[in-house]
């Protein structure tokens, strides 16, 4: 059973924050982290990937890599998560092997019910709202596309974009399985993370 609650790192952070938000959110009860680096040198993500994914192995997370299937194999994460025009899930299969956990970032139900077809083990919904953290071409989907989409597919469904916990509950209850988000818990890492776990019902 996947974890409902997946806290993806901020790309604007330096690593000594990423590494500290990080370790506070898995005390707090993080059960997935998501790695999301698009501007450092590749040898520089391969030594943060490789500390975060040594942190969430000593506290029992799972560790997912945003992007680069490569990067994901070089630090054994337990999977990897893509975007449209990322290299396709049967890659990430073929690199990773049939187990690891592959997530594909989805607009809309075409999309959503492609990556299902095609094997994902969750996808990504959104962007819920506009991210302060990402500059997106989609334009936000709203709550209420949530409903037409969660019913329609048979895996889970993470919301992102520009979360925050006051939209937890409505969430829910338009059928996404878990969330994910990179400033809904900034402030007192370890207790916000906590109040998101207890109204999801599960880490």
């Amino acid at each position: 059973m996947l974890p409902r609650f997946c806290l993806v790192t901020d790309t604007t952070s330096p690593p000594d924050t990423i590494y500290q938000t990080v370790e506070e959110a898995l005390l707090g009860g993080v059960r997935m982290v998501q790695y999301r680096e698009k501007h450092r040198p590749r040898n520089e993500r391969f030594s943060i990937a490789k500390k975060l994914r040594e942190t969430t192995h000593r506290l029992a997370a799972l560790f997912i890599v945003n992007d680069d299937i490569d990067l994901a194999g070089a630090v054994m994460a337990d999977g990897v998560h893509l975007g449209q025009e990322d290299l396709p899930l049967s890659v990430a299969r073929l690199v990773l092997g049939p187990h690891a956990i592959v997530g594909i970032s989805t607009h809309n139900i075409e999309e959503a019910k492609r990556a299902e077809s095609e094997g994902a083990t969750y996808i990504g919904f959104g962007p819920v709202f506009r991210s302060p953290t990402k500059v997106s071409d989609s334009a936000p989907v709203g709550i209420e596309a949530i409903s037409r989409v969660a019913c329609r597919i048979g895996i889970p469904l993470y919301a992102i974009g520009g979360l925050q916990y006051v939209h937890l509950t409505r969430l829910i209850e338009s059928g996404a399985y878990g969330v994910a988000t990179v400033t809904g818990v900034s402030g007192d890492i370890r207790q916000n993370v906590r109040q998101w776990i207890q109204t999801l019902g599960h880490p």
